[in-house]
């Protein structure tokens, strides 16, 4: 069972005011390559898994920022970990389902 849950928010900077979309669109192309259960929301995105992993995934996502042009990135993050009990999305909002 998953020991964390993770949801953040990726801002990157753009030289001109250009549209960030097709950046958060890569950092969540980065999300789903990594094969983590994940859920877009409309101003973050929750991933389940491995605290460690999950850590590793948001080091990817800014350096694919980076790597796409932009000059800076602000990442918002939250973090749920329980490693005795674990962490799951779905058990968290079955009530709302």
């Amino acid at each position: 069972m998953a020991n964390a849950l993770l949801s953040i928010q990726i801002i990157p900077k753009t030289l001109n005011y250009e549209d960030v979309i097709p950046y958060v669109d890569r950092a969540i192309a980065v999300i789903n390559n990594s094969g983590v259960k994940y859920r877009v929301a409309p101003l973050e995105t929750t991933m389940e898994g491995e605290l460690s992993e999950l850590l590793d995934i948001v080091k990817v996502m800014n350096e694919a920022m980076i790597d796409d042009g932009c000059p800076a990135v602000i990442s918002q993050v939250k973090i749920f970990y329980n490693p005795t009990h674990g962490a799951s999305m779905d058990k968290l909002t079955e009530k709302y389902d």
